[in-house]
């Protein structure tokens, strides 16, 4: 049996994007059980030169539905950038689901010859085949990774089942 593309994207990000909200929950309940606001992890980095945590959500956010968008051909929805709040990073990860939601697996019919251009190559393009396994599967692992990172380094007891998320594991 062969995976399709939309398997690889809509289905998997929906799968990712499920268990991020698992991790920022664990990590809100940790926040309160500690009696700290919720906006520390928000601002917190794993290195100085990275981006904080709210960023790192934006940027994952922004890549499920920017890959989705770009390989169905349809109008990426954009986001403002503007959480501060744990309810709006909900909110937000809630708004990236119910896009892909809404994204049908005959979109991506030839979607590995389309022309993926970015306005920081000018000039330089992937093919939808190279943007997808090169770029947007890695980038979006990358963010939701240092996402997890920074909240276990900063003590908030999750495991690698919260990244997997749910797996439909069969019996025999």
């Amino acid at each position: 049996m062969q995976i399709s593309v939309s398997q690889l994207t809509t289905d998997q990000f929906m799968t990712s994007l499920t268990a991020l909200k698992v991790v920022l929950k664990k990590a809100y309940e940790y926040s309160t059980s500690k009696n700290f606001d919720f906006s520390v992890f928000m601002q917190t980095r794993l290195a100085p030169d990275q981006f904080p945590l709210v960023r790192q959500v934006q940027i994952a956010t922004d890549v499920a539905k920017g890959c989705v968008a770009r390989l169905g051909h349809l109008e990426n929805p954009k986001f403002e950038d503007t959480e501060a709040t744990y309810e709006q990073l909900m909110a937000r990860i809630d708004k990236t689901i119910a896009f892909l939601k809404t994204v049908k697996p005959e979109s991506f019919v030839g979607y590995e010859d389309r022309t993926i251009e970015f306005p920081w190559m000018p000039g330089q393009y992937l093919t939808g085949t190279d943007f997808l396994t090169q770029h947007a599967i890695p980038n979006f692992y990358f963010h939701f990774t240092t996402i997890y990172s920074i909240l276990r380094a900063n003590g908030v007891p999750l495991g690698k089942s919260d990244f997997l998320g749910q797996q439909n594991w069969h019996k025999r």
